[in-house]
């Protein structure tokens, strides 16, 4: 059994009623309105309405058609597509379009840069590409450039000239499946990894894999068809797909929120009646500063059904679940780790009985193991910080094209994952922090995770990014680059004071009040903060004694 099997039996059993709903909020007139009013918003992009929806029969035809379109142009099994799509409704079936016609789907990042499309493009050896409206001024530099892709079909109003209209010719399709066999072991999608240690490189999946993904979703959250899945991460990463997988599994309904305002996640939450919202570290911030700042009032929306939140993609501070679980008492709360080398999240899982675990990432998640392992490969003992191994279905098959980068971390069938943590007593794991990512200072190996986590418990801070920066005499002293909550001050004295809690060690040796920047996936850039702060001349905070 693949995945396409399951959107086909939704369609064969569910099929009037509605899979995917897409809301495009207004930038400007949504501030206005309650949530009473809230289809009646005009959407902001010209020519899209402000909510879509497609049924599960709607769906299985246009990924039929799309497939159909690419087998009628010769394209071979095998071949590679790209996506590059901001969130919409057509990103879903595109997709399921590619793995029908036994193609490899491409999903691409909608925040590259000219140059990162190209080298995604040609790592990938990808011969077709399916792109937006959003992305024809960085196409166009490039397009001459790129000798392996052979079609370009655009999804939109007024495509270049050099694309042709996807979806228009789909209608001229045939809406049957498409003659082709798959199974578990053929290759079904390639994603790229997301570029914090350097470029990306591009990731292997089969079919097995993605199946894996759905299983283990399913299996954590217990989906169901009453359940409506609130999706706001980019579609291109596994983290928002492998997690809606669990409503392809359970036939329900999802929303993709094009938006990450506050009041536009209630709104969402409170019209279309969600059950599971997904979100980031800093969506969850903005969250609740709105909600605790009066800005959002909660009397203005109904919020009674929305069951689970649960965040992933990245180290969750105990001090802000701790801070929803008060505004939200009543929510189920869960974490899950993963990569997109083991196809996303789930290969460790908090699970929401286990709430007095916070903190901790959770054990070996459904169908998957794990073990943390020191230098040279031994298991460490319980309490030890070692290196994160996992083994499961959905491990990758390599990196495409990357023997060398595979056998760093594929060994034995375990994926190496780079991320040191421990576990405790009980058999919980919890992140330590990146293997590449560890301070050294004076020969004392210091996590940054475990800085930001007590930082952010300071009222005064939105977010904390902690790196190592170069010293003379230490190798390495770390620095805190701190983003303040809106409207507040703050000064280096204050931090200092609250930093005498720590270890004398572990106290930040710097101070910047800055902007912390994160990637689309919510992960810090510490390569960016180095690339900045590390060329800048050192001047030492004073550490109080």
């Amino acid at each position: 059994m693949v995945i396409t099997d399951f959107l086909e039996r939704n369609a064969r059993l569910y099929g009037s009623e509605t899979a995917l709903v897409e809301l495009n909020p207004s930038n400007e007139r949504d501030n206005a309105v309650t949530w009473r009013d809230f289809n009646l918003i005009e959407s902001a992009n010209p020519g899209v309405p402000y909510r879509r929806e497609m049924s599960w029969k709607d769906f299985d035809r246009r990924a039929n058609r799309f497939a159909n379109l690419l087998l009628s142009r010769g394209i071979e099994r095998g071949t590679k597509v790209g996506i590059l799509l901001m969130n919409c409704l057509e990103w879903l079936p595109v997709y399921f379009g590619v793995l029908k016609a036994g193609c490899i789907a491409v999903p691409m990042n909608f925040r590259y840069s000219s140059d990162e499309i190209k080298y995604c493009l040609d790592l990938a050896d990808v011969q077709v590409l399916v792109f937006g409206p959003e992305f024809v001024t960085r196409m166009d530099p490039i397009v001459s450039e790129l000798a392996k892709v052979k079609l370009f079909f655009f999804v939109g109003p007024d495509a270049p000239a050099y694309a042709e209209d996807g979806m228009k010719l789909t209608a001229f399709c045939s809406s049957s499946a498409p003659p082709v066999h798959l199974v578990e072991e053929d290759d079904a999608a390639i994603y790229f990894s997301s570029g914090t240690t350097g470029f990306p490189k591009a990731i292997l999946h089969d079919h097995r894999a993605l199946l894996c993904a759905c299983q283990v979703e399913q299996k954590h959250h217990g989906q169901t068809r009453s359940d409506v899945f609130l999706c706001i991460p980019p579609l291109y990463h596994t983290g928002a797909k492998m997690h809606w997988f669990g409503s392809l599994l359970s036939g329900s309904k999802a929303v993709l929120l094009r938006g990450v305002k506050p009041e536009w996640i209630l709104r969402a939450v409170t019209e279309e009646k969600c059950t599971i919202v997904w979100l980031l570290v800093p969506w969850a911030q903005d969250l609740l500063d709105a909600i605790e700042s009066g800005r959002v009032d909660l009397n203005h929306y109904y919020l009674d059904q929305w069951r689970l939140m649960h965040i992933g993609a990245q180290p969750v501070p105990p001090s802000l679940i701790n801070r929803w679980l008060k505004i939200f008492p009543h929510h189920q709360y869960d974490t899950n780790y993963g990569l997109s080398e083991s196809i996303g999240p789930g290969c460790v899982h908090l699970g929401v009985e286990n709430i007095h675990k916070v903190g901790a990432i959770g054990k070996a998640g459904y169908l998957w193991s794990t073990k943390i392992i020191d230098e040279k490969g031994e298991p460490v003992k319980s309490g030890e910080v070692g290196e994160l191994a996992v083994k499961g279905p959905g491990v990758m098959k390599c990196y495409y094209k990357n023997p060398e980068a595979t056998a760093e971390v594929l060994r034995d069938g375990w994926l190496y994952t780079g991320d040191m943590a421990r576990e405790d007593e009980d058999g919980f794991i919890y992140l330590v922090d990146r293997k590449k990512d560890v301070v050294i200072s004076g020969g004392e190996n210091i996590y940054p995770v475990q800085i930001e986590d007590f930082l952010r418990a300071h009222d005064k801070i939105k977010d904390v990014a902690v790196i190592g920066l170069p010293d003379a005499r230490l190798g390495e002293i770390t620095a805190a680059i701190i983003e303040i909550k809106e409207g507040m001050a703050c000064s280096e004295e204050e931090i200092n004071e609250f930093c005498k809690a720590l270890p004398r060690y572990k106290r930040p040796r710097q101070i910047i009040f800055e902007h912390v920047p994160r990637n689309p996936t919510g992960k810090i850039e510490k390569p960016v903060l180095r690339e900045r702060y590390c060329k800048m001349p050192l001047v030492e905070a004073q550490i109080m004694s």
